[in-house]
């Protein structure tokens, strides 16, 4: 079986939560003898590579994106027709979209072909979200109608279709590669340390909270410091490097060794975010038996639930409220062994299987 996956963006270090998920993806399909294609695009010319075992095809990007993100369009309109060309050109079997502008450019090809398209949706649908964007609302409804079967990552993602789209999605929650995340106490930093993977420049993000938080952490707990994953490209912290406080650093994780070693070395790993579908780093971080802290709603509740033996949950947008649940993740460290075992609840290798089982259902050939 061929299989095209379709992302917009694809960087060769792979650190952004929907890059590693297709990653991820496409080495368990071709563990399992498939042949996978990743068609994204780039600013330069179109070029074609094989990357520790997968082909990637990156078109090049037609210039005026930048202008119409600017105007509050969906982001990465341009990159549709140069995606159904390469479809075209590929002939998979099926094409797996990862955002709603690839799925238009997958359903048109299904349409062709009649050949099944998939779509995994990153998010969790709600009214201001697909309504923050020109078109996005549009271009989601005709994602679904022209998909064979639409994904999410989560029970609460799959509500949101439910509740604001009239769709049902299926559930196939991502998956982490427990051979490379793996605990190992003795990288354990010697003073207490929290670990943030998330985009310190996304607004979702909420790292400004965090930091908010840590100031207010440590004053109780003075020798704590707070690791931010290092932005990419200039500006990357804008609206974040005014308020660091003392004890803040920021690490690289461009790979994934580097990721796993920030993992290690925390005590606790801090996902504030707000609309995460799942919430990947949290599992990469509790396969490497550290403990979490993250807001409770969306599919990060999922994860952590109510255990409070792998890490905390916290409501809200108060500082205080989440300074009170850091500083009690901190003692967690005993927790090693609860955290691995949650993590390997959500092995790599079951979404794989559970993909393939769908692309199969839906009748790709192979």
């Amino acid at each position: 079986m061929n299989v095209a996956l379709l992302s917009p963006c694809f960087w060769p270090e792979v650190r952004r939560g929907t890059e590693r998920f297709a990653r991820l993806l496409a080495d368990g399909l071709i563990r399992r003898g498939l042949t996978v294609t990743l068609i994204t695009s780039h600013p330069g010319a179109s070029t074609r590579t094989v990357e520790d075992g997968l082909e990637i095809v990156r078109l090049r990007r037609p210039p005026g994106g930048g202008r119409l993100a600017r105007r509050m369009w969906e982001h990465h309109l341009l990159h549709v027709p140069g995606t159904y060309l390469a479809l075209r050109r590929g002939d998979p079997d099926v094409a797996h979209a990862l955002f709603p502008t690839d799925a238009l450019a997958a359903a048109r090809w299904s349409a062709r072909t009649g050949r099944p398209a998939v779509h995994s949706f990153m998010g969790i649908p709600h009214r201001q979200g697909l309504a923050n964007r020109r078109g996005r609302a549009e271009i989601v409804r005709r994602a679904i109608a022209g998909s064979a079967a639409t994904v999410a990552l989560s029970d609460a993602a799959g509500q949101g279709f439910e509740r604001w789209l009239g769709a049902e999605a299926r559930v196939i929650y991502p998956g982490v590669d427990l051979e490379a995340f793996t605990p190992d106490e003795a990288a354990r930093a010697p003073v207490p340390t929290i670990f943030c993977a998330a985009a310190v420049g996304e607004p979702r993000k909420r790292v400004p909270l965090l930091l908010a938080a840590f100031e207010r952490l440590r004053a109780r707990r003075p020798d704590t410091e707070l690791a931010l994953s290092r932005p990419r490209g200039p500006g990357g912290d804008k609206g974040v490097r005014p308020l660091c406080p003392p004890g803040v650093r920021y690490v690289d994780v461009d790979d994934s060794a580097a990721l796993v070693a920030a993992y290690r070395a925390a005590w606790v790993t801090a996902l504030p975010s707000i609309g995460e579908a799942f919430g990947l780093v949290l599992v990469e971080s509790l396969a490497c038996g550290t403990p979490v802290v993250a807001s409770d709603e969306g599919g990060m509740r999922e994860v952590v639930g109510r255990r409070p033996d792998i890490g905390r949950l916290f409501a809200g947008e108060d500082p205080d409220a989440l300074a009170a649940v850091l500083d009690e993740a901190l003692d967690l460290r005993a927790a090693a062994a609860a955290c691995r075992a949650r993590a390997e609840d959500f092995p790599a290798q079951h979404t794989a299987d559970a993909y393939l089982d769908l692309y199969r259902e839906l009748g790709a050939a192979g």
